[in-house]
């Protein structure tokens, strides 16, 4: 009798054993199996339509027409009726948009769009990027960095913007060049290449002088405040050389206060950059005389770059926007209707 007690203890024993094993084989497989799955179906909803995931760093909206334009275009495409999940960020300093990417790679965003405020200093994050699986597009404007960093870019030729306005400067055969300088933000792209044209030519040519050279940062009220400071020293000019738009119209307040004229025909040359439809307007009337050209419409050309990611294709790496000056002895209305902003 006690070996039958025995004999049925022990194989309940082992019974119990064996569930145990079973059990602790079935959490076992359940974790490996977890780990697994989050990756599928991470996977597996993207392929069902899930929201493309954007992160978009900008330069502030309000910095210029230009800018505002830009944005409002990239805005109209990166919506979740066009299948994007997009935050925005905006900053005209380098440091802050950094930390803003360094945000967006924590918060595993599939895509880093980024027009960087300056051109250098970017290696570090956007390797984070590339560790993390997030792949970075820029737009507007290029930066000093290893390609492989970034998927595409696509961008305008701001050394090309500077040359075609410098050309067209040095085709109005003035018989000296007295220059007010007016720059953007310094180290941004679009102020390395404006700038950089008229530095090289003014070092070329003797009859060529900068009389005065500062950054504005975009902004009208300090454009308008330079050409008053040199307004006021009594030394002459009779160019205004000015890095976009809103500094020009900045200068212009300055030399209308102080009764000078300008324009075709008059005492100073004027120019600008972006094309504002207002600042083609004043082209058209003669009272500015060159606006060269910078595409703000970016947004359709990433978009069509990040579908050919999602389709495992390969994007051309880097694309220039089309672009052009304008003249105010040969701007038509029809030119003020189809390039400005």
């Amino acid at each position: 009798m006690k070996k039958v007690v025995a004999l049925i203890m022990a194989s309940v024993f082992a019974f119990s054993l064996a569930g145990c094993k079973k059990s602790d084989d079935k959490k076992e497989t359940k974790a490996e199996s977890k780990t697994e799955s989050k990756t599928e179906s991470k996977a597996e909803e993207k392929k069902d339509g899930q929201l493309i995931k954007v992160g978009i760093i900008n330069n502030d909206p309000n910095e210029s027409g230009y800018r505002t334009a830009n944005d409002a275009d990239l805005q109209k495409m990166f919506t979740k009726e066009n299948g994007y999940d997009a935050s925005f960020s905006y900053s005209l300093k380098n440091e802050e948009q950094i930390q803003y990417a360094k945000t967006f790679i924590q918060n595993e965003v599939d895509y880093l769009l980024l027009s960087a405020a300056d051109t250098a200093g970017w290696d570090s994050v956007l390797q984070d990027a590339k560790a993390a699986g997030v792949k970075v597009i820029l737009f507007d404007r290029t930066i000093d960095a290893d390609p492989s960093l970034y998927e595409a870019s696509i961008v305008s030729d701001m050394n090309k913007e500077g040359e075609t306005a410098v050309n067209w400067l040095a085709g109005q055969n003035l018989p000296e060049y007295n220059v007010i300088h007016i720059q953007g933000v310094m180290g941004s792209a679009a102020q390395q290449g404006r700038s950089g044209a008229l530095d090289k030519k003014v070092a070329a040519e003797g009859n060529w002088k900068i009389v005065k050279q500062q950054t504005a940062e975009w902004n009208a009220e300090k454009a308008q405040q330079i050409v008053q400071s040199v307004i006021d020293s009594g030394e002459k000019f009779n160019v205004i050389y000015a890095e976009n738009d809103d500094m020009a119209k900045g200068a212009v307040a300055a030399l209308d206060a102080a009764g000078i004229s300008h324009g075709v025909g008059k005492d100073v040359v004027v120019m600008g950059f972006d094309c504002n439809k207002w600042a083609l307007e004043e082209l058209l009337k003669k009272n500015w005389n060159y606006d060269g050209q910078c595409n703000p419409f970016q947004a359709s050309y990433i978009d069509s770059i990040i579908k050919d990611i999602e389709a495992g294709k390969t994007p051309e790496k880097t694309i220039i926007m089309e672009e052009k000056g304008f003249d105010a002895a040969t701007i038509k209305q029809e030119d003020v209707d189809n390039y400005g902003i």
